[in-house]
């Protein structure tokens, strides 16, 4: 068996790769449109589709590791996104890229619960803070590197629609191999098939704060559901760039912020966080809207980057506030209920934006979502003061 810190950053290694597969799709979005010829709504709804599989996942399979062990799960959630990949290859239509991007959302899905538990069980200590902080740059980081590398590749590889999904292929198949050598964390125990009705399990404990972050969870994970949705199509129509591989950069600019933004808030306290990274998630809605409405791509590069590091700060500020509640065989089912409300925030408003899209247009749409990110941003960042005062009153 490997060691636990070696084992702690290969399953932070996997987190990263399996969110930068489901990144890696967002700047070939404009390439399958031309090459299957279908139109924006079908485009969202080839998006929305992986988050519903992934959503359902979480809901039935997300709580399986906390009673049949962490190792067979991850297994086998990896093995299918391997699958998945393989799909992607051989995509040749919208039924096939609809097949893909399900069987994607559902790996991701049973993957995401489990790596997030698997960290918080290896990190150095039960006091750490290490497994929140990676459960939050890990993922976001990975975001960003698979939109990155897919923009690269597409612009300036070979076989535009296939490459980055073979490399990843071949990736989670080495970390299915890697599983078997990973440390089991948590035992077996009864209760495996009641596991799999969907529900959300928030242990009581941490329903409070559970309930406390969700308007964070929702305000950051909105936005960045626009940029992975149509943020390519947004990046060719409003601002005119037709190279991939900047399409890839500046939308994987948001989520490695966000990882940045999360690393240099670290030491803060949870409701700080949550604060800030409201604040400066807002500030970089404003500066978004500012550069629809001058059409500058320069100006929208720093809005990303601004709204990245608010989102990254504030989803680890609303993350370590509720899983430092969670007892070892409690951890799974937590964190996946905090990602089911994320990719909910995620996928839905994208989804309406798709719609819109057809009847308003591209860029009247990306105001209104603008909008409608900010208006919950400030929201929230009221709601967090209003709490804040009371619980200062209180004492």
């Amino acid at each position: 068996m490997l060691p636990r810190p070696v084992a702690f950053w290969l399953v932070a290694a996997a987190a990263a790769t399996l969110t930068a597969a489901s990144s890696a799709p967002s700047p070939l979005y404009a390439v399958y449109q031309e090459r299957f010829k279908f139109s924006e709504i079908t485009l969202t709804i080839i998006f929305a589709v992986y988050v519903f599989a992934l959503m359902m996942s979480l809901l039935t399979v997300g709580r399986l590791s906390d009673y049949v062990g962490r190792r067979v799960v991850l297994g086998g959630a990896l093995v299918v996104e391997a699958g998945a990949m393989a799909l992607f290859v051989g995509s040749n239509g919208v039924a096939s890229l609809l097949w893909a991007r399900i069987v994607q959302g559902f790996a991701t899905g049973a993957a995401l619960g489990v790596l997030g538990a698997y960290l918080l069980d290896l990190q150095p200590s039960s006091g750490s803070r290490l497994g929140s902080l990676v459960n939050s740059v890990a993922p976001t980081f990975g975001l960003g590197l698979g939109a990155i590398a897919t923009g690269l590749l597409v612009q300036y590889g070979p076989h535009p629609t296939k490459l980055i999904f073979a490399i990843l292929m071949a990736l989670f198949l080495v970390l299915v191999l890697v599983t078997v050598l990973l440390p089991e964390t948590m035992p077996h125990v009864p209760g495996a098939m009641a596991a799999l009705r969907p529900e959300i399990a928030v242990p009581k404990r941490a329903r409070g704060a559970f309930a406390g972050a969700v308007p964070t969870m929702v305000s950051t994970w909105a936005l960045g559901g626009l940029i992975l949705s149509v943020g390519g199509s947004l990046l060719g129509t409003v601002f005119g760039q037709t190279n991939l591989g900047i399409i890839g950069l500046v939308i994987g600019l948001f989520p490695v912020s966000a990882a940045a933004g999360a690393l240099l808030a670290r030491d803060l306290s949870p409701p700080v966080m949550a604060r800030l990274g409201s604040a400066v998630l807002a500030v970089g809605t404003g500066l978004s809207l500012l550069a629809l409405a001058w059409s500058s791509i320069a100006l929208f590069v720093v809005a990303s980057i601004v709204a990245g590091a608010g989102f990254g700060t504030g989803f680890l500020g609303s993350l370590r506030s509720v899983s430092q509640l969670a007892e070892p065989h409690e951890r799974a089912a937590l964190l996946s209920a905090v990602f089911v409300v994320s990719y909910f925030a995620f996928s839905v408003p994208a989804l309406a934006a798709g719609v819109l899209t057809t009847h308003i247009g591209l860029r009247t749409t990306s105001f209104a979502y603008g909008y409608f990110v900010l208006v919950v941003a400030l929201g929230t960042l009221a709601f967090e003061r209003v709490t804040v005062r009371h619980e200062q009153d209180a004492v």
